[in-house]
């Protein structure tokens, strides 16, 4: 007769769950709460997984994370792609900072970046794999600068490498004021960020 342990991981396999929808579940739960302050617990509760399924699928909370990265680059894609084709210099950036705000949006709230507000709040080394595949993240959004910045030929190389720096330390603060200062504030402040690029 089998184990109760090895019925519900034989169970786990089966994976009577779509994944990508767990994950999209799960991603929004760490936007809203923190990797930190994300328990397993809540996992299941919002992904509506038990925790079997989840270490037989994910391996911990850190492999559900990892997976809620991927999912949240494949979403911002739709604005990355946007910049990446862009033709306009620093214009076609200002407008993925506009972009950006819509996207952090859920509702009448601002959530600011997944990967910023994860940032701020883990330490590289107790989460170096996070780390790394936050890092990976912004390297992407800061290189679309770059070249974005390199389309107007009067800018030299130190200085495009300089403002792509600037730029993406802006983002990063736009992320975290979206979550204090109201919508009119936060496009002034995209609007002044680009005055003198």
């Amino acid at each position: 007769m089998l184990s109760f342990v090895v019925y519900l991981e034989i169970m786990a396999r089966k994976k009577q769950y779509n994944e990508n929808e767990v994950i999209e579940k799960a991603m929004h739960l760490f936007w809203r709460n923190g990797y930190e302050s994300t328990s397993v617990r809540m996992l299941e509760k919002e992904m509506g997984i038990n925790q079997f399924s989840i270490y037989a699928s994910f391996k911990n909370k850190e492999g559900v994370f990892l997976e809620s990265i991927k999912l949240y680059n494949k979403q911002i894609k739709a604005i990355t792609n946007t910049l990446e084709n862009s033709k306009n210099g620093v214009e076609g950036i200002k407008e993925y900072f506009f972009d950006f705000l819509n996207f952090s949006r859920e509702g009448a709230i601002f959530k600011g970046c997944l990967v910023t507000n994860t940032v701020n709040e883990i330490k590289e080394d107790s989460s170096p794999v996070i780390m790394a595949a936050l890092k990976r993240f912004s390297l992407t959004i800061r290189e679309l600068f770059v070249r974005n910045l390199k389309q107007d030929d009067e800018r030299d190389v130190k200085e495009i490498e300089a403002q792509a720096d600037y730029l993406m330390n802006a983002l990063l603060g736009l992320s975290i004021s979206s979550k204090v200062f109201k919508e009119e504030q936060l496009k002034d402040i995209i609007k002044i960020t680009f005055l003198h690029l």
